[in-house]
């Protein structure tokens, strides 16, 4: 099978791949942009009765101030890194990884415990 743009010298072949990965990415930047202003922003929505009940764990086990909630979607990619969705309520446990990486906070997800990054962390 031939290539749509197969014909093209070279330069140009690559050009228009250039110019479609361009445009690929700043369709995905829109999408990204309007995802994040039709989902409600976590503090609107309501917790589950198990995510209370959760919650209600995480604060007689680490006080009320220890208390935070993830501000977007967290898939972790290392070891002992935490996949979370925004609005979860997690115990930070440590404000730093074992390297001492204060990016990487070490919390408490009622059960599972992990690494986020804290940058997506906003105190509840």
């Amino acid at each position: 099978p031939q290539l749509p743009h197969g014909h093209l010298p070279l330069p140009s072949f690559w050009k228009v791949v250039e110019d479609t990965l361009q445009q690929s990415g700043a369709q995905l930047c829109a999408f990204c942009q309007a995802f994040e202003t039709v989902t409600p922003s976590p503090g609107t929505q309501p917790l589950t009765p198990a995510e209370e009940r959760k919650v209600l764990s995480l604060v007689s086990k680490h006080g009320p101030d220890k208390l935070y909630q993830v501000t977007s979607n967290i898939s972790g990619s290392r070891d002992l890194d935490l996949t979370l969705l925004r609005g979860q309520i997690v115990a930070l446990l440590q404000s730093a990884d074992t390297k001492g990486n204060t990016s990487r906070w070490l919390v408490d997800a009622g059960g599972p415990r992990g690494f986020v990054p804290a940058a997506k962390l906003r105190p509840y």
